[in-house]
């Protein structure tokens, strides 16, 4: 198979969390569609496996690489975003998609805990914007879409740290394309529902949590990573040409309805007490 006439065909594209999961399943979509594609990840481990995969799938012509980086320490994603745009052509396509969960009410959230998850979800991000959207603009333009959540978008009880990440992604997309959008760069989001991945297994092993998440959504299923590579694809590549600042629900309607309850998780792991009555004895 030759990537020649595919829509991607050319494009450098940089996948961040692209060793697992969402990112992935984006590195993946953005290759199929010609796109030669950096992906960038912390463990080393599951960076090269996931370039094996990729490379065994891989059109013609298109090409496969991988850089280990942190994305809350900016002078990696700067050294990992000049990699990418080593290539002839530049680097056409960026996809935000390393982050991390957290779950735990407001009062029992250590500090710690609240930086970490705003470290890699929100900064992260911002740091990929600020370096890769520069980059875009050297090569004349192209796109940048951020993996955000349904949790930017509906409260989530027990997950302040990681809701605020998202909503703080969300704006954070929609400041840069108002900004790119004169040097021909746009700017997206996806904000996922409840899809099957490693991070999200606790909401699938508590039967109520899983059962509310479904009882919430139009179109009564889990998603898939699939189904969110699918939209990046349409938000990155030339369909979506006059597409800028959206932050896409890609949740089965979930964002239609309430936003998922917590609270077996939140009893299991902090007790009544804490989310019951808000008594805690040390918050850490």
């Amino acid at each position: 198979m030759t990537s020649t006439g595919l829509p991607l065909s050319g494009k450098g594209a940089y996948v961040s969390g692209g060793g697992s999961g969402i990112g992935l399943a984006c590195a993946r979509a953005l290759l199929a569609g010609g796109a030669s594609v950096t992906i960038v990840g912390r463990t080393e481990a599951k960076l090269t496996g996931a370039v094996e995969l990729l490379r065994a799938e891989a059109p013609s012509g298109a090409e496969v690489r991988y850089v280990a980086a942190d994305v809350s320490d900016e002078d990696a994603v700067a050294a990992s975003v000049a990699a990418a745009s080593e290539p002839e052509d530049g680097l056409h396509l960026v996809v935000a998609a390393a982050g991390m969960g957290g779950l735990a009410p407001v009062i029992a959230t250590p500090l710690i805990e609240w930086q970490r998850i705003l470290d890699t979800n929100l900064t992260g991000t911002f740091l990929v914007f600020k370096h890769a959207g520069a980059a875009l603009a050297r090569s004349g333009g192209g796109a940048m879409c951020a993996i955000s959540s349904i949790a930017g978008l509906r409260q989530h009880r027990m997950g302040a740290a990681y809701s605020v990440s998202k909503a703080g992604v969300d704006m954070l997309v929609r400041t840069t394309a108002d900004e790119l959008g004169r040097v021909g760069v746009r700017v997206n989001s996806v904000c996922p529902g409840l899809v099957d991945t490693e991070l999200s297994g606790p909401l699938f092993s508590v039967e109520d949590v899983h059962e509310h998440y479904l009882d919430q959504m139009p179109v009564r299923r889990s998603g898939t990573v699939d189904d969110v590579a699918a939209a990046v694809r349409y938000l990155c590549g030339p369909e979506a040409g006059w597409v800028t600042g959206v932050s896409l629900p890609v949740d089965g309607g979930h964002h239609l309805r309430a936003g998922p309850d917590w609270d077996p998780l939140g009893r299991l792991l902090y007790g009544d007490d804490v989310v019951d009555r808000g008594t805690i004895t040390d918050p850490g």
